[in-house]
């Protein structure tokens, strides 16, 4: 298994939470529902990458990309690290590791 896999996992599961946190706390539909969409389709490309699905790897690097942008946006109009300069950061370097898999091989 390699380290492209586990992030992709990691940074899923960390978006479904998210999305269950951000309901909880300010009743926000729309984190729950992004966060679980998104969350879902990067732990789903994660088992199809363990498969050796070939889309997977750039299906995973799609919507990452996709959170990065839509978090480092709200990350400059609210100013605040929770959560989305945290899931930027981690956005970010899980897109690294995915891409460096990408074109690494």
């Amino acid at each position: 298994m390699n380290f492209a896999i586990v992030a992709t996992f990691a940074y899923g599961i960390l978006s479904i939470i998210g999305g269950i946190i951000g309901y909880i706390q300010v009743k926000s539909k729309v984190s729950l529902i992004s966060g679980t969409i998104s969350g879902l389709i990067l732990v789903i490309s994660a088992f199809l990458q363990l498969q050796r699905q070939g889309f997977a790897l750039a299906l995973a690097a799609v919507i990452t990309g996709i959170l990065v942008i839509v978090f480092a946006i709200r990350l400059q109009k609210t100013r605040k690290f929770m959560p989305a300069g945290l899931m930027t950061g981690l956005g970010i370097t899980t897109l690294i590791i995915i891409l460096s898999q990408l074109f690494v091989k």
